[in-house]
């Protein structure tokens, strides 16, 4: 029975993938258990690593290193790629605000650490440990460890137990705080939903029809094309024309001339509503849905744009419109509908909203490619080259004056940095970057998995020794103390006086400690994007400041 004892307790390939397995499965199981209607989801996937490493389960080092980093590196990528494409817009509605915040967090957190250091006399690696465990925050760990090890030529292992004692009640404080400031200010999921959607509704780029009738005497006698050029700077489409002299509906091209009390169908954004109305003539109630049935002869269709040589090419360039007679209307991207102007760049995974006749838009079709078995596919080559692109950002050194050792960004801040960046800017060097959800989702879960279950099992061995023998009790206060405080300070003011939306400051909170399962525990409650927008958007920030200053505090203290 000699197999049995090497599969349970060896150190091959099927004795590690068989124990992270039963970690991962029986983590997520517990995790579905709610106590006072909350529950901790994949976090217990952690402490059932924990309680396995304590009675002698392991894994060999080298390999469980691999497992944590690359499943660290999958779950940052995977939420680069997600929220990548919001992350620069929101930066500009209001990022500054929550990057200022979540260094206050970081700072306050620094601050606390040194003040226990000098209360307590704990050692100060000790404390970094601490702080990098009660923060959950593995790469300020491994840059204190490193910065030690060159300053003295040897480790010191209290950086790791500290890390390891904190890091389970650290987990567990940034969610409570969480909660904490979700009942203090009462917060009402519907009214916060609503106040996203409001938000939502205001961006000046989507898509709004209006329905007008031309009664300005200056556009009668002219074309649609001079119309654009008299309006050259505003987003707007003209898509149907209802023309009063035989009640008729046509699409419209180019070179259809505008009649008094002719009906314009026009697609145009919530900036340029009132300069379109004002120029055109007068608002008519006329949903889309009475010109769909005014044009029995037309067909309204929407096609995905699966062709690969169409990323990062503009609508115009096309020529759609006078090739096949068929108008665009709106195109919508993840979940928004943009107005269909020439100069609008395309990307695969785009919905192009397309009115025209049966003939027309089936060859619109085998232009554009509307294959959803291929938008299925998933498309490894960018995912690959981006993983490959944050590792070498992450391990580039970068020197400040007066500081010994670079500091880095490592293998979780690289990797999210590219990832953001080739979600949003990708298209422009041909670069597939579409992902289906579910494929997105799959991945993020899997790395988030195999990162709990490799730091739990890590920590297991002398975790109890460590509480009960060598002051660890302390240790998690003094880790708790360190988590809680500055979200709480830091996380009222946001609420209080930036009256920062809830879901929103969720990502922000697990975003300022780079908790992935704070995020997901947020993207569980929350049931939208707002809280990884809120978390990619001060991640990159934030994770650089943890790394820098877990080697500050060991290269000045230590």
């Amino acid at each position: 029975m000699n197999w049995i004892n090497d599969l349970l307790w060896g150190e091959g390939i099927g004795h590690s993938i068989l124990l992270l397995s039963f970690v991962i499965a029986a983590g997520i199981q517990l995790g579905k258990i709610k106590v006072f209607g909350v529950s901790l989801g994949i976090t217990l996937v952690l402490f059932v690593g924990i309680i396995l490493g304590h009675f002698g389960f392991t894994i060999n080092h080298n390999v469980i290193h691999f497992f944590k980093e690359f499943g660290l590196i999958l779950f940052v990528y995977s939420v680069g790629m997600q929220v990548g494409p919001g992350f620069f817009s929101s930066f500009r509605q209001g990022g500054i605000t929550l990057n200022m915040l979540a260094c206050g967090i970081v700072f306050l957190g620094v601050a606390v650490a040194i003040a226990l250091h000098y209360i307590t006399g704990i050692p100060m690696p000790t404390m970094v440990g601490i702080l990098s465990g009660a923060v959950t925050n593995t790469p300020g760990l491994g840059a204190a460890q490193q910065a030690f090890s060159d300053m003295h030529g040897v480790a010191d292992n209290t950086i790791a137990l500290g890390y390891a004692v904190a890091y389970p009640l650290g987990v567990i404080g940034i969610i409570l705080a969480i909660i904490f400031i979700r009942y203090a200010f009462r917060v009402n999921f519907d009214k916060e939903n609503e106040q996203l959607n409001n938000e939502e509704a205001s961006h000046t780029n989507e898509a709004k029809p209006v329905s007008l009738v031309v009664k300005n005497p200056a556009i009668f006698g002219k074309t649609v094309g001079e119309l654009s050029n008299l309006l050259e700077h505003r987003d707007f489409v003209i898509s149907r024309i209802w023309r009063d002299s035989d009640k008729k509906i046509e699409i419209a091209s180019a070179n259809s001339v505008l009649h008094e009390n002719d009906k314009v169908f026009v697609i145009t954004t919530e900036t340029d509503e009132e300069t379109i109305k004002t120029f055109i003539g007068e608002v008519i109630d006329m949903e889309r849905k009475q010109w769909i049935r005014m044009e029995s002869q037309f067909i309204n269709r929407r096609i995905l744009i699966t062709k690969p040589e169409l990323n990062g090419k503009h609508l115009g360039q096309l020529q759609l419109r006078r090739l096949y007679g068929i108008n665009i209307t709106r195109i919508t991207r993840a979940g928004m509908d943009l107005v269909a102007t020439p100069g609008l760049t395309l990307q695969v995974g785009d919905r192009v909203n397309v009115v025209g006749t049966e003939t027309a838009i089936s060859n619109v079709e085998k232009v554009l490619g509307n294959s959803m078995k291929r938008l299925n596919e998933p498309n490894l080559i960018t995912i690959f080259i981006g993983i490959a692109l944050g590792i070498i950002l992450g391990s580039i050194p970068i020197t400040f004056p007066g500081i010994p050792q670079p500091v880095k960004l490592g293998l979780a801040g690289g990797p999210l940095i590219v990832a953001i960046l080739i979600s949003r800017f990708g298209y422009k060097y041909k670069l597939v970057t579409y992902t289906t959800q579910s494929a997105n989702l799959m991945l993020r879960e899997i790395g988030i998995t195999l990162f709990l279950a490799c730091v739990g099992i890590s920590a297991g061995d002398g975790f109890v020794d460590t509480i009960v023998n060598n002051g660890g009790f302390a240790w998690i206060g003094y880790g708790f103390i360190i988590t809680v405080v500055p979200l709480l300070i830091i996380g009222c003011i946001g609420r209080y006086f930036y009256k920062i939306n809830y879901f929103t400051l969720m990502g922000l909170i697990a975003g300022s400690t780079t908790d992935p399962p704070a995020l997901a525990y947020s993207n569980a409650t929350a049931g939208n994007d707002a809280p990884s927008v809120g978390y990619a958007t001060v991640y990159p920030l934030t994770m650089f400041l943890r790394v820098l200053t877990a080697q500050l505090l060991i290269l000045f203290f230590a």
